[in-house]
């Protein structure tokens, strides 16, 4: 947990110095040459900045161990987080699309100059580094907040280069090329946003995990020798991991000494489940048949 938190606190770090970065080059040029695209594209940034900053405060309380306030755990706070990334995307393509429209209609009055195409080149590498370093890392963690923060970065590639196309446009004398990009691209945005805010919503709502991985997770109990049969079993998930509660049905000669140890095993048994945070067993005398419910494919008590 120590060792996965450092890693996540690194990569925050590195969205953040990444983002504020981009912000200080492109706004420099921006104010320099006068150029709106390059302005844009950092006002862009800072809504970028603001989601990193927010994954970096709230998303590392998802490491912290449970306490009185929070008994069990922090782990709402990742898709929490997570969740805010997505709404930001949602109303930054928003504005971007409104943006491009009114382009569109009222005009384009932007003129070409070399270090817009050297700005914008800049920013593509440190979002495309901000991208690589963050997808690379969370192979590992697997948090959805590092999820979001990658998806924004590959955004701010597909944004960055709709307005590399427009300056490229300008400079051919087609001024137009930079609204329609744009345009494109903000829905391409509000896309991404929407599918993140809907994942991390049913991390917030409880919802149960899908039938595949309850299916995992069932049948890591079923093949515990001391089982004979599972039943009132619930899964779902308690931020992006799984909490489970079950019932299990085991031998009723057993002695609180043996059933408490039994069921120590069991919770440790279930846990190897990689998406396992936590399991609630309780522990159920085999043959009384008394469940509707019961899972009867595990092996039959002799």
């Amino acid at each position: 947990m120590a060792d996965s938190r450092v890693a996540f606190l690194k990569v925050s770090w590195a969205n953040v110095l990444l983002n504020a970065l981009k912000i200080g080059v492109e706004g420099a040029l921006g104010l320099l040459t006068g150029s709106l695209a390059l302005t844009a594209d950092a006002a862009h940034s800072v809504a970028d900045l603001l989601a990193s900053g927010v994954v970096l405060i709230w998303g590392r309380s998802a490491f912290d161990d449970a306490d009185d306030s929070h008994p069990h755990g922090h782990n709402r706070f990742e898709p929490l987080s997570a969740l805010f990334v997505g709404g930001v995307l949602v109303l930054l393509g928003l504005k971007l699309l409104y943006d491009a429209g009114h382009s569109i209609f009222t005009g384009v009055s932007a003129e070409y100059s070399i270090w817009l195409v050297l700005g914008l080149l800049f920013a593509l590498g440190d979002m495309y580094l901000c991208y690589w370093y963050t997808q690379y890392k969370n192979q590992e963690l697997q948090l959805p907040s590092l999820r979001a923060l990658a998806a924004d970065s590959l955004n701010d590639l597909y944004t960055t280069g709709a307005a590399l196309v427009g300056v490229l446009g300008m400079a051919v004398g087609y001024p137009i090329f930079d609204p329609i990009a744009g345009g494109i691209v903000s829905l391409l945005v509000i896309h991404q946003g929407v599918d993140i805010s809907r994942e991390n919503i049913q991390y917030l709502a409880d919802r149960a995990p899908p039938e595949s991985e309850q299916e995992k997770i069932k049948q890591q109990i079923r093949e515990h020798s001391a089982v004979h049969g599972i039943h009132d079993f619930v899964a779902y998930y308690s931020g992006h991991m799984v909490e489970v509660e079950f019932h299990a049905e085991v031998a009723k000669d057993l002695t609180v000494v043996e059933a408490h140890d039994l069921e120590s095993d069991l919770r440790q048994c279930v846990r190897e489940v990689e998406s396992v945070s936590d399991v609630h067993v309780h522990l159920d005398p085999a043959g009384l048949d008394e469940w509707k419910d019961a899972d009867d494919s595990a092996t039959s008590p002799a």
